[in-house]
């Protein structure tokens, strides 16, 4: 394996941070009445509209063909992401993001088992990588299962009124549910790492590949929501936390092809 450079580090830095922070935008939206299938299909919905001159300005030279086997790549790319954020966005609503935050380290441990199974990665016993990756799967898992079966004291004790917007803050009270949740978005996000970077090798394009991405997420999410979401109030889109929110997921989706551009 050759030597890593410092942009992809910075950059998956970078979009760790990101996703930390859109994780406490959604619970703050979430706790401000909108459903976490609304939340998605809005994001991803400007989020393509967005990325669709960009992409196609950025690479208006050197677009790969669409075929229908690419397309279908696309779309699985988005189920997975789709699925992700359901329960992502589910077990933050029943938990917390700092535990979110926390399960977010499962990710490398499942894409590790994931590309195993997949045979994109060979697990040699006599190699120190392979060791140490395995060891380190098992210390992330056991880690996950502790944090969400122990939930412990809340480190700020001070009470706070029924109404205070700190309490979109505040752990809920199902937090093994939330816990279990955010273990199954874990495991599609390492599949959707795996998926993503088996189309990257073939379709080269990284603005296309996230526009197809956003745009299928959006379809998909824009289909659950018509189906399980029949309060109306909680499409509303009212200036306010809502509103930052998704512009804020809106920044993150952008900041997903520098992820994409060093996979």
């Amino acid at each position: 394996m050759g030597k890593v450079g410092l942009a992809p580090v910075i950059g998956m830095m970078m979009a760790e941070c990101a996703h930390v922070g859109l994780m406490f935008a959604g619970k703050a939206a979430m706790s401000d009445g909108m459903s976490n299938l609304v939340f998605v299909f809005y994001s991803k919905a400007f989020a393509s509209l967005v990325l669709l001159p960009a992409s196609l300005l950025f690479h208006r030279s050197q677009i790969p063909p669409l075929t229908l086997p690419i397309l279908s790549a696309f779309f699985l790319l988005g189920f997975l992401g789709t699925s992700s954020q359901f329960f992502g966005y589910a077990g933050i609503y029943y938990s917390s993001p700092t535990l979110s935050t926390a399960l977010l380290n499962l990710v490398p441990g499942f894409t590790f088992i994931l590309a195993i199974i997949f045979r994109v990665e060979k697990l040699d016993w006599r190699s120190s990588s392979s060791l140490a990756k395995s060891v380190g799967t098992i210390v992330l898992i056991t880690g996950a299962f502790i944090m969400t079966y122990y939930k412990g004291p809340h480190l700020l004790m001070t009470s706070l009124p029924p109404n205070s917007s700190l309490q979109v803050f505040m752990p809920q009270t199902n937090w093994v549910f939330g816990g279990l949740l955010l273990a199954v978005d874990c495991v599609f996000t390492s599949a959707w790492f795996i998926v993503q970077a088996s189309i990257l090798k073939k379709f080269s394009a990284e603005f296309i590949v996230v526009f197809f991405y956003c745009f299928f997420v959006a379809i998909q999410s824009a289909i659950l929501c018509l189906v399980m979401e029949r309060d109306l109030s909680s499409w509303s889109l009212k200036p306010g936390v809502r509103l930052v929110a998704v512009l804020y997921s809106v920044s993150r989706s952008k900041k997903k092809k520098n992820v994409c551009v060093h996979a």
